[in-house]
């Protein structure tokens, strides 16, 4: 619904242009002294990052020891050191309080009891049902079964003084009430909630970085400035606790691994293929060299799309930087990925001019330098409009992807990054072929006797 002025009522704010910007604001007219702000997930996003970590955060500090007090001493100085760690965003940085909930505790004397012949048990079954309440029936409502619980009136159990005053039956048939059985103590200190792992109590610390630092740098960088601490002694763990760094970038450095074996055997599979096809290791080699070439192409792509000058004008009122979405990008899972898919692509325009190449030289007798040059202008010239197709079909069908928003977005988008840097360079290899071509065709036949 616009404006008068024809504007939709949701853009009034210039200042607001995606979803952290949104963020933002929500973070600047909720801020309160002494409440940490949330790190930034979506209902869906919140749930995916739970199911992988195990927290409410994207990474956090898993802390382990013999008791909640001791743990939540380590959480609350290990919270301390990572809002100063540069990349953290301290605003962000969460210590659980485990013993911070006051409780109820009622302490039952047994020589009370005693004396009025009941057990224990007979006074916790008293408790539960008044205070909490007890199912005694259930009600079938149709197709629905609805429990009934009974208990003690609100006004009878909602403050201390009537809850010492809830009447306790004996057997034979006396009401004794409550706080002549037991004490009822309210100073009492207990956990709010009771975490777990691997049979051992843990509390946990949660953070978020800061939007220009990679995710894995960061976690190391805490780790570097704990263990920094732990040598200086001003940071102590007591025994029988430790702390261990969780949350989804255990996923990037497992695919880390994976990927220090798959770029290489990728690269290796890739000559072999060519191989196979040309049978000269020469021709293979240089048909191999678009690789590098485009490898470098994918890396200047993201080096632009982190300086503030790229792509900062507009076309026809929208701006460039938005529609294609700039801002810095760290390396990650989905940008390795895009390199593997530039690999099988980058060496396309290499194989269509060294296959024409080839044909060319098969067709004519060459016996001079300048027989060779002149075969080599002849199969370039032939292979411009195929290399120039082939290329331009590939970066055509990167732009939607480039340009996309909304879910998927954000793993799409450092996909294609390096594909299309590396596409846009990849041109350079009309050129770079055939001159490496002829220059290995000349030093064949300089070698041949006169």
């Amino acid at each position: 619904m616009p404006d008068p002025a024809g504007r939709p009522f949701r853009q009034w704010r210039d200042q607001v242009r995606s979803a952290d910007d949104i963020w933002r604001e929500i973070v600047r007219v909720t801020e309160i002294p002494g409440v940490t702000t949330a790190s930034k997930l979506q209902p869906i996003a919140a749930r995916i990052v739970m199911l992988q970590s195990g927290i409410r955060a994207p990474r956090g500090v898993m802390i382990q020891g013999p008791d909640l007090e001791t743990i939540e001493r380590l959480g609350i100085e290990i919270e301390h050191v990572l809002k100063q760690v540069p990349g953290v965003n301290p605003e962000t940085v969460f210590a659980d309080r485990l013993v911070a909930k006051p409780y109820v505790e009622i302490d039952v004397d047994r020589e009370a009891i005693r004396r009025y012949g009941l057990s224990i048990r007979d006074v916790q079954d008293v408790v539960e049902t008044a205070v909490g309440g007890q199912t005694v029936t259930v009600t079938v409502e149709g197709r629905e079964r609805y429990g009934v619980r009974i208990r003690y009136l609100r006004e009878l159990r909602d403050r201390l003084d009537t809850l010492g005053r809830v009447l306790v039956p004996t057997p034979d048939g006396a009401q004794v009430p409550l706080d002549q059985l037991a004490r009822i103590d309210t100073g009492v200190r207990g956990p709010e909630m009771i975490k777990s792992e691997n049979t051992a109590l843990v509390g946990y610390v949660l953070f978020d970085k800061n939007p220009r630092y990679a995710e894995v740098d960061v976690v190391e960088a805490c780790q570097r400035e704990l263990r920094r601490r732990l040598d200086a002694g001003t940071l102590v763990l007591a025994a029988g606790t430790s702390y261990k760094f969780i949350g989804t970038y255990e996923s990037q450095i497992r695919a880390r691994r994976t990927l220090s074996l798959v770029l290489p055997a990728a690269l290796f599979l890739i000559f072999l293929i060519l191989y196979f096809q040309f049978r000269r290791a020469s021709t293979t080699l240089l048909v191999f060299s678009t690789i590098p070439v485009c490898w470098a192409g994918g890396f200047l792509l993201i080096w632009l799309y982190g300086q503030p000058w790229f792509l900062d004008f507009s076309v026809f009122g929208v701006g460039m930087r938005d529609l294609f979405q700039v801002h810095p990008i760290n390396l990650s899972v989905a940008i390795w990925v895009g390199f593997l898919a530039l690999f099988g692509i980058a060496s396309d325009d290499g194989v269509v001019m060294a296959t024409y190449l080839d044909q060319s030289f098969a067709r004519r007798e060459v016996r001079t330098v300048h027989d060779v040059r002149e075969a080599v202008v002849a199969g370039g010239t032939r292979r411009i409009r195929p290399c120039l197709m082939t290329t331009a079909t590939t970066i055509l069908a990167l732009l939607p992807v480039l340009t996309s928003s909304g879910r998927g977005a954000d793993v799409m988008i450092p996909m294609a990054i390096p594909s299309f840097g590396g596409m846009c360079i990849e041109l350079m290899t009309m050129f770079i072929v055939p001159v490496l071509y002829c220059a290995v065709r000349e030093f064949r036949l300089k070698r041949l006797p006169r």
